[in-house]
């Protein structure tokens, strides 16, 4: 007993107690931020390999973003990354941050489908589906639930059944091998049913948004209720997301 009163005080708290307000510990790259500090325009847009930067003005596309940092090792004077965990949003055009502006990305209370706050606001249930991703923000969804971050106490779960489910969670640029999986599930989620993309590829497929490989035709019949940038997406991003989706009220 001893020795296990040695470990736990050795050790500290293996929890979060509060997600919502904890600070990320060591090096975590968030919200980006963008000066007004004049660089060439056409090294900075080149050095991104999914696009994500754009000029007239600078802009990052959190949506494109790799969060790989080169922008910020070569222009330090111009863009930098914060530890700013909370950046998932309903409105896709949220994710876009732009120079001179520091400003915090939020979901929108306004355009939340009044339906989500009512039924969803105490309990959701999640099925996540892996279209063609890595496995690195599957783990990151894993991660969410576990006794550090405990997105449980919040009653919100993954099932493995969609017909269990509240909505569908997708990661991945979405292969053609997975469009018809990606739908089977939806369909078979009772209405009124959620989506939310995790991940840079999810969300603009990232570095495979050019291959003949994926099929995202899917995302162009039904709407996105939240986008949850990062590749991968922290545990803290898709815990906050999901909290402000469900129970951030007008």
């Amino acid at each position: 007993m001893l020795e296990n009163l040695k470990i736990v005080f050795h050790q500290g708290k293996q929890y979060i107690p509060d997600p919502t307000t904890v600070e990320v510990p060591g090096i975590f790259r968030g919200r980006p931020v963008i000066s007004l500090e004049k660089v060439d325009e056409t090294e900075l847009i080149a050095l991104c390999p999914t696009n994500a930067i754009t000029n007239q003005p600078i802009q990052i596309d959190l949506g494109k973003c790799t969060f790989c940092g080169e922008c910020a090792m070569r222009f330090p004077e111009k863009i930098s990354f914060t530890k700013e965990y909370k950046i998932a949003s309903n409105e896709r055009e949220r994710l876009i941050i732009t120079e001179g502006e520091d400003k915090a990305i939020e979901v929108n209370p306004d355009t939340v489908r009044k339906e989500i706050h009512r039924v969803f606001g105490k309990s959701l249930k999640l099925r996540q589906v892996s279209a063609g991703g890595d496995n690195s923000c599957e783990m990151e969804l894993n991660a969410a639930n576990n006794v550090q971050f405990d997105i449980s106490r919040y009653g919100i779960d993954f099932v493995a059944s969609p017909r269990h489910a509240d909505g569908i969670v997708i990661t991945g640029p979405i292969t053609k091998n997975m469009a018809e999986a990606v739908q089977i599930c939806y369909d078979a989620i009772p209405e009124p049913k959620i989506i939310v993309l995790v991940g840079t590829d999810a969300i603009s497929g990232g570095l495979f948004a050019d291959s003949s490989a994926i099929d995202r035709s899917f995302l162009d019949k039904y709407h996105v209720d939240l986008y949850i940038p990062g590749n991968p997406a922290h545990p803290l991003s898709i815990v906050n997301g999901l909290l402000d989706l469900t129970r951030k009220l007008k």
